[in-house]
C-alpha cells in the first residue's frame, strides 16, 4: 500500500521542499546530539516565513490565522520541516496545545491563542509527566484548586521540553481530587510569567535539556481551562496521538539513514566502498525495508486524523515501530562505522558530523509519548480487543 496525494498536495510539497532547500542554511541544519541557541533562533526566523506565505498552520481554519487546508497537508509540512533538518521550533503550540484549542477551546480562546502560534511568535511546553506520574499519568498529583473566579495550582511537573523559550505552559492538573482518577483532570494553558512558577534545568544524555517546573500557589483566571473542568484526561489522549503520529519524528531519521547510504556507496577504505560488502548491502536493504514500514504507519495516522477518525492503536503502532526502527539503525550504522561512529561534531573525522554518534545517544530515548510497554497494551486492547 502507497498512499497518494493529490494534484494540489503535490504542488504544496515540491513547493515546500524548494523553499526549504533555499532558505535552510547548512551551519543551522540541526545534526543529532546537538542543538544550539544559534539553530533555535535561525528556527523560529524560518518559521515566521513559513507562517507569512501561509504554510505553518496550513491545516488550520482560516479564521484563526491557518491555511484553511487539511491536517494531511500539515502533515506534509511536518515531514518536509523533518527531512530538511529544520531546527525544532514551536512544536508543542503547532501539534498538541493548537489543535487542543481548535477542538475544545471556547471562541474567545480560539482568537487569542492561536493566531500568535500560526505567526510563529510564540512558543509552549507541556507539562504533563511528574516524579510520581509518568506511565500512568492519570496518577498525576498536582492540583488546581477552584477558588471563585480563579484556579490555583500547586505541585510540580519533570521532563518539560522547549521550556527555556516557552511563553505559556499547557498541562494537566488534577481538579477532583474524589472522582475516579481519569475523570477528575483538567487542561490549562498558562503563562510562564505567572508568578509561582520556577524552573530546575535538566540535562538529558541526547544533547537536550529539558526541566523539573515547580508551581507554588500558582494564581491563574478561569478563562485558562481549556473545555470542560474534568473533563482533560479525555482531551489530552486525543492530542496525544498527533505526537505518536511522528512524521517530523521519522523525517529526521529518513533524512539520516539516507544520508549514511550515500556515504556507504562513497566512502572508500582499502579501495573500495563500504556498500561493496554484501554483509552492509544486506543490513542497509533491512534498514531500508524498516523505513519504509514506518513511513507507512505515520501516513496512515495522518490519514485517518485527515477523516476525523482517532488512531489511538494506529498511533502507537506508529510511535512503537519507529522507536525500535530508530534504535535499529543507531545499532547497525555503529557497526558498520566501528570507532569512527563514536566521533561527535567536534571531530573532523566524525562521519555525517557525528550524526550516527548523537542518533545513538537519541535512540536510547525508548519511552517518548508512553513506554514500549503502554503502547503494546494499546495496541492489544485498542487495536486487537483483548481483555486488559
Amino acid at each position: 500500500m502507497r498512499f497518494q496525494f493529490n494534484k494540489v498536495q503535490r504542488k504544496f510539497r515540491e513547493d515546500l521542499s524548494a523553499f526549504l532547500e533555499r532558505e535552510m542554511l547548512p551551519q543551522y541544519e540541526t545534526v543529532f546530539g546537538t542543538y544550539t541557541e544559534e539553530q533555535y533562533w535561525f528556527g523560529r526566523a524560518l518559521a515566521r516565513k513559513l507562517a507569512d506565505r501561509g504554510w505553518l498552520t496550513i491545516g488550520w481554519p482560516r479564521e484563526y490565522g491557518g491555511g484553511g487546508k487539511t491536517l494531511l497537508e500539515q502533515s506534509i509540512l511536518d515531514e518536509q520541516i523533518g527531512y530538511h533538518k529544520v531546527p525544532r521550533v514551536g512544536i508543542t503550540g503547532l501539534n498538541f496545545a493548537g489543535p487542543a484549542i481548535i477542538k475544545f477551546g471556547t471562541e474567545a480562546q480560539k482568537r487569542e491563542y492561536l493566531p500568535p502560534i500560526a505567526r510563529g511568535e510564540i512558543e509552549y511546553c507541556q507539562g504533563f509527566t511528574e516524579p510520581n506520574a509518568g506511565s500512568d499519568l492519570a496518577s498525576l498529583e498536582m492540583r488546581a484548586f477552584r477558588n471563585e473566579d480563579e484556579f490555583i495550582l500547586t505541585g510540580t511537573k519533570i521532563f518539560t521540553s522547549y521550556y527555556a523559550h516557552a511563553d505559556f505552559i499547557y498541562l494537566l492538573a488534577r481538579t477532583d481530587a474524589g472522582a475516579p482518577k481519569h475523570r477528575g483532570i483538567s487542561l490549562f494553558i498558562i503563562d510562564m510569567k505567572t508568578p509561582g512558577i520556577n524552573c530546575r534545568p535538566l540535562y538529558y544524555i541526547n544533547g537536550e535539556v529539558a526541566a523539573q517546573i515547580y508551581f507554588d500557589d500558582v494564581h491563574v483566571p478561569i478563562s485558562c481551562l481549556v473545555g470542560e473542568e474534568n473533563s482533560g484526561w479525555y482531551y489530552a489522549m486525543t492530542t496525544l496521538d498527533y505526537e505518536r503520529a511522528g512524521l517530523e519524528r521519522y523525517a529526521r531519521v529518513r533524512r539520516l539513514f539516507d544520508d549514511f547510504v550515500t556515504f556507504c556507496q562513497t566512502a572508500r577504505y582499502d579501495e573500495k566502498t563500504l556498500g561493496d560488502n554484501p554483509v552492509v548491502q544486506h543490513k542497509l536493504a533491512n534498514l531500508k525495508v524498516g523505513m519504509e514500514g514506518w513511513e507507512l504507519a505515520c501516513w496512515k495516522v495522518a490519514w485517518m486524523q485527515s477523516r476525523g477518525e482517532i488512531p489511538n492503536a494506529e498511533a502507537s503502532i506508529a510511535f512503537l515501530f519507529g522507536t525500535e526502527q530508530r534504535l535499529r539503525f543507531a545499532q547497525e550504522a555503529m557497526e558498520i562505522l566501528g570507532f569512527y561512529s563514536t566521533l561527535t561534531i567536534e571531530s573532523d573525522l566524525a562521519p555525517l558530523q557525528g550524526g550516527i554518534e548523537g542518533l545513538s545517544r537519541e535512540s536510547l530515548h525508548l519511552h517518548g509519548a508512553g513506554t514500549m510497554e503502554i503502547h503494546r497494551n494499546i495496541i492489544a486492547q485498542r487495536g486487537l480487543g483483548l481483555p486488559r
